[in-house]
């Protein structure tokens, strides 16, 4: 009896110890999962923020959210705070998810997602309100600005958060402007400033402003287009080269300017067109139908815009008809055995452009000339020197040493007897 008792007892005993390990396992293993776990959020302002708060073991103990202002949003399933832009979204043992709606920079910070237990367990998650930027907006366009001014264009942007970057461009090319940066409560007006100095190149160019930010996919952009008023310059462009006699003539004003300067005035030699029947003014254009020799002079065309006034002169030569043209040409030929050279000029002259000679190829011809010049010389000195000498004889020798002229007379014929001696001699 005593033995069986005793075996009961030690049953006992290892079964307490058995139920007792098991306990403390399963409790470690509950307060170990009993842990809030949450994440921080980032959203633009105006979308919508979901805060999630859940736990990998739970015994049914509650969960809660607080906002940074430590007020109670939702307590399990129960809603605290009467804000209809906050609504749950799911409540569990394990799981507490609420949305805010509409977010706004004011709901920004840390949030408290808490639980129950003895003690309360408590783990944060920060809400991040980005602020969108406002759309650019471009400041101190003059129209029209005038060549000379100092303008300054400012591009403002309000309400980014953090601060938004501005960029410039002229046309497509990135310039540097002045940034300036002030908070406004929890955002910031972004102002940007690009001075200079109109001239007239600046004339149609596209000024734009880009702001970029986090928020954005792809930046706000506003485009200014300059306009810029100078005063005119005027040139005067020709149709040839080389008038000549009989041709159609044409002389164009070409002008630059802002307002376009008009109307073009045309004359010639400070006077009127003398002949206007063969003077034809359209335009910018003066048209001479038939040239003659009376058409020489200096003509001028003149226009003007309420900046100024500006003029150009051409003055004009009419050559004759026979003048050397298309089928005529200079050539070089040498005579002599060692050179054998020709340079044709066989190209009409106004064929070489409509708006002046062509230097290249009159530089070309110079040279040409000037070379062909240079080997003649070289080549006529080299002949010159090979048949350069004196020409010597015996005929008259001792005729110097005679006292008289009879006696050299009869010495120089006393010489004809050694005439198979006589001999050239070429220094």
């Amino acid at each position: 009896m005593i033995v069986k008792r005793n075996l009961i007892f030690i049953l006992y005993s290892l079964c307490s110890s058995v139920f007792k390990v098991a306990g403390t396992k399963s409790k470690a293993k509950g307060s170990q999962g009993q842990f809030p776990i949450t994440q921080n959020v980032t959203v633009v302002e105006g979308a919508t923020a979901n805060m999630t708060c859940r736990v990998d073991y739970n015994d049914n103990t509650s969960l809660q959210w607080s906002n940074p202002a430590q007020q109670t949003l939702f307590f399990g399933d129960k809603k605290a705070l009467r804000d209809h832009r906050i609504e749950l979204v799911r409540a569990s043992s394990k799981e507490l998810i609420i949305r805010i709606s509409d977010v706004s920079l004011s709901d920004e910070g840390q949030y408290t997602c808490s639980l129950f237990t003895m003690p309360v367990k408590t783990t944060k998650a920060f809400l991040t309100v980005l602020g969108v930027p406002g759309r650019p907006e471009i400041t101190g366009f003059t129209k029209p600005a005038m060549e000379g001014d100092v303008i300054t264009l400012t591009c403002n942007t309000l309400g980014s958060k953090p601060a938004a970057n501005i960029r410039w461009f002229r046309n497509d090319k990135e310039v540097q402007g002045t940034k300036e940066v002030n908070a406004t409560g929890k955002s910031f007006t972004v102002r940007s400033s690009l001075q200079f100095k109109v001239d007239r190149r600046d004339d149609g160019v596209a000024y734009t402003c880009s702001v970029e930010h986090v928020s954005l996919l792809n930046p706000y952009m506003t485009t200014e287009v300059l306009e810029v008023h100078y005063a005119p310059h005027l040139e005067i462009t020709h149709s040839l080269i080389i008038p000549q006699e009989g041709q159609y003539f044409k002389l164009e004003c070409v002008s630059i300017g802002n307002p376009i300067p008009e109307p073009v005035l045309w004359s010639k030699d400070g006077g009127e067109l003398p002949d206007i029947e063969r003077m034809i003014v359209e335009g910018r254009e003066l048209t001479i139908t038939t040239l003659n020799k009376t058409d020489n002079g200096t003509y001028r065309c003149e226009a003007s815009n309420h900046l100024g006034t500006s003029s150009a002169e051409y003055i004009l030569f009419v050559y004759a008809k026979d003048f050397p043209g298309p089928t005529t040409g200079v050539s070089f030929v040498s005579t002599f055995p060692s050179i054998s050279l020709c340079l044709c000029l066989g190209t009409d002259p106004n064929a070489l452009g409509q708006h002046g000679p062509d230097h290249a190829l009159i530089g070309g011809v110079v040279a040409v000339v000037v070379f062909i010049t240079l080997c003649l010389i070289i080549v006529l000195g080299r002949y010159l020197a090979r048949h350069k000498g004196t020409y010597l004889t015996h005929e008259a020798k001792g005729a110097e040493d005679a006292p008289d002229a009879d006696t050299a007379i009869i010495n120089a014929e006393g010489n004809h007897v050694h005439a198979e001696e006589k001999k050239e001699y070429f220094i």
